[in-house]
């Protein structure tokens, strides 16, 4: 017998980080390419104090089926947790989720058919367009600057299902919107009628200054919110939550349902028993500072070992440095020197929706310690000079006809 694939499975792809992170288990190799939070940095003791508490306290509830909405306790904290950031949520609107990369899947699941407009940054998370793709969208790509998107740039997405973005510390160029410019995104998506979904994984890692309050804060019911435990507690507990506007929460419920019934409730309680504790009041604090040491000792070395003509911003949060090379250097191209070099990074080509700009890479900072950023950013150095003297004997070895 043949199997016969469903067209939305042909439009699943496999992802090209998790392609480029098996390079990196090579001996040697220093890894700039994953998204991965510092493992050093796990609050492991707690995790283990805490499952010990629920198992002992509630054992059979903890091992029970749970309800899909989410542990209820859990979503109470979640929703004050959004209010210190400005974001007012109601917890019957939350929706507990085992990643906000399932949360992605939803959403996909819930308003996209084949062939609607979808915005999206240029470049944008690529697992976000992992969990669009196989639905068929028609991607719309938002102009913008080191700022983010132009506010104009959503008049050409006037009539999209919606725009997705990422507007504090964005994966994978880590730039963070200011307040100005997330005002007049909001006020010129509201004008149009576009609804927002806004991913912030990474809201909490910031360095020098909290990131200005989510659009969703502005935007209410026209903005569907995407937070993750993954960046500030461990990604192991898979551990996500949405908060979706009274209109749309029963259909993803129904997906959620479908999908698995309910997040582990194990997870959620233990989850729960780390938060009430007040364990991210005194662990947040702790990962910014190893992270700024890390961001730090990476801009530091990207101002001395990258060739001329080389672009980046220094990120002032999250997990990831965004390089501009000169055009001549086609990042895709130039990643298994890199990888022969003892040096791994994500082409940026994997991160746009069109038009891909290969001169562009990723470069993640979180889980290598300073002196290895040190190694790698040199060895990267070298090889992109070696690529532009090789592109440039090239050119001057074309003589006109």
């Amino acid at each position: 017998m043949t199997w016969t694939l469903s067209r939305r499975a042909a439009r699943l792809e496999p992802s090209a980080i998790r392609e480029i992170l098996k390079l990196t288990e090579r001996p040697g190799i220093v890894s700039l390419a994953g998204g991965l939070p510092a493992a050093d940095a796990f609050p492991v003791a707690a995790v283990a104090e805490a499952a010990a508490r629920v198992l002992r306290d509630a054992p059979r509830e903890a091992l029970q089926y749970a309800p899909s909405e989410g542990h209820g306790p859990l979503r109470e904290w979640i929703a004050a947790d959004l209010a210190r950031r400005g974001l007012r949520a109601d917890p019957a609107r939350i929706l507990v989720t085992s990643g906000s990369q399932q949360g992605l899947d939803l959403v996909a699941k819930v308003l996209i058919d084949p062939g609607s407009r979808v915005a999206v940054e240029a470049p944008t998370y690529l697992g976000a367009l992992q969990a669009f793709a196989p639905f068929e969208p028609a991607f719309v790509a938002l102009d913008g600057d080191d700022e983010g998107p132009h506010p104009e740039a959503v008049d050409a997405a006037r009539g999209a299902r919606f725009a997705y973005l990422q507007p504090s510390f964005q994966n994978p160029t880590g730039r963070c919107l200011g307040a100005a410019r997330r005002a007049a995104l909001a006020a010129r998506a509201a004008s149009v009628g576009l609804p927002v979904v806004e991913d912030d994984p990474y809201g909490d890692l910031w360095f020098d200054a909290p990131p200005p309050p989510p659009l969703a804060a502005v935007l209410g019911d026209q903005a569907l919110y995407l937070g993750s435990f993954s960046k500030v507690l461990a990604p192991g507990l898979r551990l996500g939550y949405l908060v979706a506007p009274a209109a749309l929460y029963p259909k993803l419920l129904q997906a959620k349902q479908a999908a698995d019934l309910h997040t582990g409730g194990l997870v959620q309680r233990i989850a729960f028993e780390l938060v009430r504790d007040g364990l991210l009041d005194r662990h947040r604090p702790a990962l910014r500072a190893g992270y700024r040491a890390r961001r730090d000792a990476m801009a530091a070395a990207l101002a001395r070992h990258l060739p001329p003509g080389c672009r980046h911003s220094t990120p002032t949060g999250g997990m990831f440095f965004w390089v501009e090379a000169p055009p001549a250097i086609d990042a895709t191209a130039l990643l298994p020197r890199a990888v022969e070099a003892g040096v791994a990074f994500v082409p940026g080509a994997a991160f746009f929706a069109d038009a891909a700009r290969r001169h562009t890479l990723r470069l993640g900072f979180a889980t290598v310690p300073p002196e290895r950023i040190e190694a790698g950013v040199a060895a990267l150095g070298r090889v992109m000079h070696e690529a532009l003297a090789a592109a440039g004997a090239a050119a001057g070895a074309v003589t006109p006809a």
